[in-house]
């Protein structure tokens, strides 16, 4: 199953065109990179766990490689190329295919009016790497598609955020939470795979109709 959900991820984003924001040139900029691997005959998606770090809005967050766009990066590509090596210490190249991009995400003000746009590529990796992570990162991850990709595993958490209490969808990995910004860039993937009737999104639908249900209600 493994070689087949690569090349089908492979052929969507191919055809697939994602979302820019509308105010991006107003917009922080920042990338990240989805690295898919065949694992023991199963494909797997990097992910990272974040480092608990005073002052830093995803501490502690299961997330994907990348960063913030600083003045020597020419695009969103680069961010994301430059930060996975300087976090995980894997520098994506030649032979490391990026074979899509993602729909622009927007992250919360942190600094700014406008906010952050955030854009995800997805790279397709078929080489043995080493890892050296650095000090923004705790560990790193292999979680299988297939887990994701099964409906039994979609669960939820409760979200605390300035004094309010929201139910938001999220996945747990091996005691590993998987939601938010991540969640949502998963979700995106996730529907490529299972087209245009996805459970995926439906899902998420759901939750965010029931979190909307429970603050109108509060």
């Amino acid at each position: 199953m493994s070689v087949p959900l690569l090349q089908l991820i492979e052929t969507r984003l191919g055809d697939h065109s994602p979302g820019k924001k509308l105010l991006r040139r107003l917009m922080k900029r920042s990338a990240v990179a989805m690295i898919l691997q065949v694992r023991d005959g199963e494909l797997h998606i990097l992910m990272i766990k974040r480092a608990e770090r005073e002052g830093d809005p995803w501490s502690g967050q299961m997330a994907f490689p990348g960063g913030r766009m600083d003045s020597v990066d020419a695009n969103g590509y680069e961010v994301a190329v430059r930060e996975t090596e300087e976090e995980v210490g894997v520098l994506l190249g030649g032979q490391d295919q990026c074979i899509g991009q993602l729909s622009d995400l927007h992250a919360r003000p942190h600094r700014g009016p406008f906010g952050m746009a955030v854009s995800p590529f997805v790279f397709r990796l078929d080489r043995e790497v080493r890892f050296t992570l650095n000090h923004e990162v705790a560990e790193v991850v292999w979680v299988p598609l297939e887990f994701l990709l099964d409906e039994d595993n979609q669960s939820e958490m409760t979200w605390h955020y300035k004094g309010a209490e929201m139910t938001v969808p999220c996945y747990w990995y091996e005691g590993r939470c998987i939601w938010g910004l991540s969640l949502m860039m998963l979700g995106e993937l996730l529907d490529l795979v299972e087209g245009s009737k996805s459970r995926q999104a439906q899902w998420r639908r759901q939750m965010f109709l029931r979190r909307f249900r429970r603050q109108k209600k509060a």
